[in-house]
């Protein structure tokens, strides 16, 4: 059975600093791309970052290029994935979801992504 566990989200004030992260288990998913997705009240789920199956090649969205770092651990099992969110916006408030592709590339497009997490609330607060 496929699982994908998001942790570690939290509320946290403007500036500060949160690493979240995902359990991928139920397949191998050292093989395969992984990337977070987060979606605001009333608005369309989007892009944070991706990374290959490795881990080794990453891609951000504009928005967080510089202040997050996407890393992939293949050497537990299950896989883990993290995002580090340092200097923390109130515009990154959102529910950040983990997300699974079914080749060796990531991707910033959520139809990509074969599988999913039920995501972990973040609320930065001024």
């Amino acid at each position: 059975q496929v699982q994908l566990v998001e942790s570690g989200g939290g509320s946290v004030q403007v500036g500060g600093s949160l690493r979240i992260s995902c359990a991928a288990s139920g397949r191998t998913f050292s093989r395969y791309g992984m990337g977070w997705f987060r979606q605001a009240p009333g608005k369309e789920r989007e892009f944070v970052a991706a990374c290959t199956y490795s881990g080794g090649n990453t891609a951000y969205a504009d928005s967080v290029k510089g202040r997050f770092t996407i890393s992939k651990d293949n050497a537990k099992n299950p896989v883990y994935l993290h995002l580090q969110m340092n200097s923390l916006k109130p515009d990154d408030t959102a529910v950040y979801y983990c997300a699974a592709a079914s080749t060796m590339y990531g991707s910033s497009y959520p139809s990509q992504y074969t599988y999913w997490g039920q995501g972990t609330q973040v609320t930065v607060s001024s």
